[in-house]
């Protein structure tokens, strides 16, 4: 029961948001180009901010040094889900820029927003743990994620000039920033600190306003009827966690590395795949859709892999 709950109130928080977003549209409170306004201020100051924190916090000479198993063994698993995702993608669209939606959202999910509070609430000893395991993940969406999925335009061959250009992003770089004062524990001010935890603080509830912004301008009809958005769905919350633990049952894992990975595998998809994009004037019509469904699903199936387990 205490599964249930603790998913059911994050999901309700969640859509909470997203409604007000939605509803703001819907009453003309906000300008046209609120979307474009917010998703620039998650792309080049939230988002870099809450990176830039998670690094500062975590990625300690200390940390990394008593975790290498939970690095390893997270960075592994990325290693193995991310073909399959590319795979499965390519086998449920044609569409190349699709393509790359939907392999971004089967390799991150919501682990950050989502699977923080789950774990802190559910199991709050190996919270600490959980944050380690998801270092690599992070490091992957801004090496890799970010500007090879949802920034590089699809379909065309890019210039080294190009690539460079998708690379090098707030978000990479705040990450490099957070990994050099992590590792040098250089002190910074009361002030600075401030600005960037409230700033990363920002980046989920501005997420899910910006997502029922975008919600507003598509057809929740086609949203809930794209048998596309279900299989991807599907496959990020049942298949994957599912397939680790038939996995494990051959492989003993130490009980937190085990409940880090499942944590991290079961939670729906992420947010990132409309807010990134979005700033640079891409399509996120299907992003949105598939980020309501899987998380709407994600209360029922979160509890249930829980329970059987």
């Amino acid at each position: 029961m205490t599964i249930f709950t603790s998913t059911l109130n994050q999901t309700a928080f969640l859509f909470g948001i997203i409604i007000i977003g939605y509803l703001l549209v819907k009453l003309k409170v906000l300008p046209e180009n609120s979307a474009t306004v917010l998703s620039k201020l998650e792309n080049t100051v939230f988002i870099p901010a809450m990176v830039m924190g998670t690094f500062i916090e975590n990625f300690t000479v200390e940390r990394i040094g008593t975790a290498w198993k939970l690095l390893l063994i997270s960075f592994l698993i990325a290693l193995v889900v991310i073909p399959v995702a590319t795979l499965s993608s390519k086998l449920v669209t044609k569409d190349k820029y699709l393509q790359k939606i939907y392999t971004y959202g089967l390799c991150f999910a919501n682990f950050g927003f989502m699977g923080n509070a789950v774990v802190s609430t559910l199991f709050p000893d190996v919270f600490f743990e959980y944050l380690i395991f998801t270092l690599p993940l992070w490091t992957l969406i801004y090496v890799w994620g970010a500007p090879r999925l949802l920034i590089a335009n699809s379909g065309e061959k890019q210039s080294f000039k190009d690539s460079l250009k998708s690379f090098i992003n707030p978000m990479f770089i705040a990450m490099i920033i957070g990994m050099i004062i992590g590792l040098t524990g250089l002190k910074l001010p009361t002030w600075f600190v401030s600005i960037v935890d409230v700033s990363g603080d920002c980046m989920s509830p501005v997420a899910m306003i910006l997502t029922g912004i975008v919600i507003s301008s598509i057809s929740l009809k086609k949203a809930f009827t794209n048998v596309r958005t279900y299989a991807i769905s599907i496959i990020r919350l049942i298949v994957f966690p599912m397939l680790f633990v038939l996995i494990s049952s051959f492989i003993k894992l130490p009980e937190t590395i085990y409940v880090c990975a499942l944590c991290s595998l079961a939670m729906p998809l992420g947010l990132n795949t409309i807010v990134i994009p979005s700033a640079y004037g891409k399509d996120t019509t299907e992003a949105a859709g598939m980020a309501v469904i899987s998380h709407i699903l994600a209360v029922i199936t979160i509890p249930i892999i829980f329970t059987l387990i």
